[in-house]
């Protein structure tokens, strides 16, 4: 089976992941694909968790599947329906609820077969990535098989990360779901953390952060040099609205002033939180670090 899989085609092919919930994945997968896709990459992003917020943070809950389609090609095969033009070069395949009988599926496989279930996303993916220059996972957290078929299609993983210990133990357990696939998978590579949800100004507490990932990796270089800030109100204004956060800086930025709306020049229009632009900037940034690394990696592998 493996002889069978062509890793060139997964080659661009990106796990975010971390064992705990609530650290920014979906959000990061969301808003880094569409940062690149509004780039002009052509971008794939592929919902794995059965809670399917990815339709949230993208507004396109109307018209998924609720992983129906996705859960039936990993089971059976056959290449999964994909939501085309979600936004410009952006393209989804829809997770949700049916991916529990997916996961619940491959359990079972491997039981008999652990490397066939591993590699079902593998096998479905390395059909249709190849027409993306990027395919971003947003994988569950605490779903062993699925986060384990998600490393093993993967070719990069990158894990976000907060500041508290659970969220540390939940890099632990990546990296451990890492080591079970690297039989299947050996080019897997970690391209690195980010720290989400936090403050700028808490500088002890990112170095309380980086200690404990230069004790687990051997190196602080896992870890991205910028962070995403906390905003809640943000990132509340965004699913509510279907938008990323450059988006809904965007949207923002061409409502009227306030004093406008006082001197009766303007109407009120819906405000938006005044966090929204430091997001979206943190947000590019780390857009720009994964192709950076990316570009790293793979000139690495030229050399080599």
């Amino acid at each position: 089976m493996k002889l069978d899989l062509d890793r060139g085609a997964l080659s661009r092919v990106i796990a975010v992941i971390n064992g705990k919930g609530g650290v920014f994945k979906t959000s990061l997968v969301a808003n880094v694909g569409g940062l690149l896709a509004e780039g002009g990459s052509r971008v794939l992003l592929v919902d794995l968790d059965p809670q399917g917020n990815l339709a949230e943070d993208l507004g396109y809950a109307d018209q998924g599947d609720g992983g129906r389609s996705l859960a039936a090609s990993l089971c059976f095969g056959g290449e999964p329906d994909l939501l085309l033009g979600v936004r410009p070069n952006l393209d989804v395949i829809a997770g949700g609820p049916h991916l529990d009988d997916a996961a619940a599926f491959l359990g079972a496989k491997a039981q008999k077969d652990r490397d066939a279930a591993q590699l079902a996303l593998a096998k479905l993916l390395a059909s249709v990535a190849g027409e993306y220059d990027l395919v971003l996972l947003d994988c569950p957290p605490g779903n062993e098989p699925l986060q384990a078929a998600a490393v093993a299609a993967a070719r990069y993983a990158v894990v976000p990360l907060k500041t508290d210990m659970s969220s540390r133990k939940g890099v632990a357990a990546v990296a451990a779901r890492m080591d079970s696939v690297v039989g299947l998978n050996p080019s897997l590579d970690l391209l690195g953390v980010v720290l989400v949800g936090t403050g700028t100004n808490s500088k002890q507490v990112h170095k309380v952060t980086r200690d404990h990932l230069t004790a687990d990796f051997g190196t602080d270089e896992v870890l991205f040099p910028m962070s995403i800030r906390h905003a809640e109100a943000t990132a509340q204004a965004c699913r509510e609205r279907g938008l990323l956060a450059h988006e809904l800086e965007r949207e923002l930025s061409k409502g009227p002033k306030w004093w406008e709306v006082l001197r009766g020049e303007a109407k009120a229009g819906n405000a938006g939180p005044k966090s929204a632009s430091s997001v979206a900037e943190d947000l590019h940034a780390v857009a720009m670090e994964v192709t950076r690394r990316i570009a790293v990696a793979e000139s690495q592998e030229i050399n080599a």
